[in-house]
């Protein structure tokens, strides 16, 4: 290694929220460098989501889901207050709209339960209408720990927590080539524009890009991240009065995704969405955003076709949503009978790293895989966000066991 090279315990690519969480709880025991390929932190799946700290209400009892939700909601929640992010826990509904979904919404209240929201009620039609006013439904469930949050601001604090504690994140750093080192311990060099970073171990925590830098590493990471855009609406502001907090459907689960429900954003407004459309590109937050070399690769994986076979259904769907304004706002209207297409405007989308096996299935869970030296991420589905400080201290805990690091008994926030 060159002796100009810098060097650290641990590199995690990555600048999103998890892989910021997963470098403050590292940074307590550890020398480490965040290296972000865009110009700033938080940019693709952190700063695109809804801004939503989950309940943890749909999880199956007893999953890693349910139990790093739970975990780090409340520690999100603690995270905000102490760092002056700001955070409002507003509560939520769910509501059927037919007695299809009753059984559905005894279901969610049971696991809701399960996984310790004791809180939760049931709603009766006036109910729901003493919450939202404009709102429908025959049935509902009142999430009152539910809340907002810029995710942005959140991950900027989580980086600021890192450099106090003697780490750097830099920013405009893609990783070009990984070099292995020979010696004692063996390590990484680590090519960027800014330079080459030498590290002792490395956690991938890149969301779109998490299967190439894991590939990049010499590892096989078994899955293919197929990007999928989610499309919002935004209500216009003579609009906006008719959602008061957030209203979401029951989910369908036949389905991966909650459906389309309406969000009230901590910085004010309301937006409406999100679908589900395949993207063309790992960033591609519009039709007009095509990459060859993106949608070539996704053809070439066998697991693509195998799960486009198995819910190409599903994707007809969501694409019809995605080309008509009128379609989008009619499933709308399910929960606000009200919402005409006059009431809303195109908004923002966002692009989800979706893992996929070789088999076609879409990865529902949390999925970490281990190498010589290294953690991949390879999948941190919703709640991912929410949970992220608890996942952090998590992949920390796999790390310091894979990289034989000093175990820390009582994790800080700072």
């Amino acid at each position: 290694m060159p002796p100009s090279t810098e060097q650290f315990d641990i590199a995690v690519i990555g600048g999103g929220i998890v892989g910021l969480a997963t470098a403050m709880a590292l940074s307590e025991s550890a020398s480490v460098i965040v290296l972000e390929a865009e110009a700033a932190l938080a940019t693709h799946q952190t700063g695109h989501n809804s801004g939503v700290i989950h309940s943890g209400l749909y999880y199956k009892p007893g999953s890693l889901k349910a139990t790093l939700c739970a975990a780090g909601r409340d520690a999100m929640y603690e995270f905000c207050a102490r760092h002056n992010v700001p955070h409002d826990r507003c509560g939520k509904i769910v509501v059927a709209t037919d007695p299809s979904e009753i059984p559905r919404l005894d279901e969610l209240e049971r696991r809701g339960r399960a996984n310790g929201l004791q809180d939760i009620r049931r709603l009766t039609p006036s109910q729901i209408r003493d919450l939202e006013p404009a709102g429908a439904g025959i049935d509902g469930l009142h999430v009152p720990i539910t809340g907002i949050v810029d995710f942005p601001a959140a991950a900027r604090a989580m980086a600021a927590v890192v450099c106090t504690r003697g780490g750097q994140v830099r920013t405009g750093a893609p990783l070009m080539h990984v070099h292995r080192t020979s010696g004692t311990g063996g390590g990484f060099v680590l090519d960027t524009p800014l330079g080459e970073i030498g590290a002792r171990s490395l956690v991938n925590c890149a969301g779109l890009q998490c299967d190439r830098v894991a590939m990049l590493c010499g590892s096989d990471p078994g899955v293919r991240i197929v990007p999928f855009r989610g499309e919002y609406y935004d209500l216009k502001p003579h609009a906006v009065g008719l959602v008061k907090n957030l209203i979401y459907p029951v989910p369908d689960p036949r389905f991966p995704f909650l459906g389309v429900h309406f969000t009230r954003m901590i910085h004010g407004g309301v937006e409406a969405g999100p679908n589900a459309v395949l993207a063309l590109a790992r960033h591609g937050y519009g039709w007009q955003d095509v990459s060859l070399q993106d949608t070539a690769r996704m053809l070439a994986f066998p697991g693509f076709w195998k799960m486009s076979m198995a819910q190409w259904r599903t994707g007809m769907m969501e694409l019809r949503r995605s080309w008509s304004k009128r379609r989008f706002v009619a499933d709308l209207r399910r929960l606000i009978p009200v919402l005409t297409t006059d009431d809303v405007v195109a908004a923002r989308s966002g692009v989800r790293a979706q893992a996929v096996d070789a088999n076609g299935k879409l990865l529902d869970d949390f999925h970490v895989v281990t190498g010589d030296r290294m953690v991949h991420v390879l999948n941190a589905p919703s709640p991912a966000a929410t949970a992220s400080i608890a996942i952090g201290r998590s992949i920390a805990d796999t790390a310091r066991k894979a990289f034989a690091l000093p175990r820390i008994a009582e994790p800080s926030l700072i």
